[in-house]
């Protein structure tokens, strides 16, 4: 294919940030800090290694992810509890904040709510930052492993990858068939995972992630939340990602309530005020 004479020029064109975050709704850290200064344990589960299990955090409580016997990355969706149509929106979380999320940046809902339904508060590897192949921390650009695609390369019928254990987690939960529960089922935040593009093939790659037992991340509720959890069967994730030879751990989730009267006057963000008329009206 033959270049134009201009491409180099074309290529030197500046980019555009598509969303300008400037104006978006900025979290009270010092208000949510304070608060989780008085909370006390409430509530953990321990997600079994290959296995995926839910948990529930009332709004104005918190939860922390943590690794608790060695590096193990995990799959994390979370739903409004009281409406499951409304979850994470991991593309749109991506477009605003970044392609991976760390302290003060937030998990956004799908439409038409559109609001925060978790803040991230603490991040032990918030440390790591953007190493030398563009690879980062709890990426938003992965989806969740498979069996669908697994299938599609190689012809496998693996059953305990991330999709698949929070299908059960899910149907388990809302005593929902497989059938009813996996559409609910969304891409995630890889909450540990160390992710990035390759320069020369844009590629998506993953490389050993650097959790290590005692690291965690931890989030406010902003509304009510279901989540499920995966312990991804990749282990770190520094080989391959659904195999049953790696070496996985377990996770802990924690779910924290502050103390009656911490948060003061806060109040659960109300859902998207766009009036939904798309341009059209009766």
């Amino acid at each position: 294919m033959t270049q134009p004479i201009d491409a180099a020029e074309r290529r030197a064109v500046k980019p555009v940030i598509c969303y300008p975050n400037e104006t978006l709704p900025e979290p009270d850290l010092a208000l949510y800090q304070s608060a989780r200064s008085t909370a006390t344990k409430v509530d953990e589960v321990l997600i079994q290694p290959r296995e995926a299990d839910t948990f529930r955090v009332q709004a104005g409580h918190f939860f922390r992810i943590s690794s608790v016997e060695g590096p193990q990355v995990g799959d994390l969706n979370l739903w409004n509890a009281d409406d499951i149509s409304e979850r994470f929106y991991s593309g749109k979380s991506r477009a605003l904040h970044g392609t991976h999320l760390t302290t003060g940046e937030r998990m956004w809902t799908s439409f038409p709510g559109m609001r925060p339904m978790a803040t991230i508060t603490d991040d032990t590897l918030g440390w790591y930052g953007i190493d030398e192949y563009g690879g980062s921390v709890h990426d938003v650009i992965g989806t969740r492993c498979d069996p669908y695609t697994g299938n599609l390369l190689s012809g496998s019928q693996y059953h305990h990858c991330c999709h698949s254990n929070l299908t059960r987690a899910l149907a388990d939960e809302l005593g929902m068939s497989l059938e009813e529960a996996e559409p609910h089922v969304h891409d995630v935040l890889n909450v540990f995972m160390c992710t990035g593009f390759t320069r020369d093939t844009g590629q998506y790659f993953m490389k050993a992630s650097p959790v290590r037992p005692g690291d965690y991340l931890e989030f406010f509720a902003e509304i009510n939340l279901l989540g499920a959890m995966s312990a991804c069967p990749g282990g770190d994730c520094s080989s391959e990602h659904s195999s049953d030879s790696a070496a996985c751990y377990p996770m802990l989730i924690e779910v924290f309530s502050p103390a009656e009267g911490a948060l003061g006057e806060w109040q659960s963000p109300a859902r998207n005020g766009y009036d939904r008329s798309h341009g059209r009206w009766v």
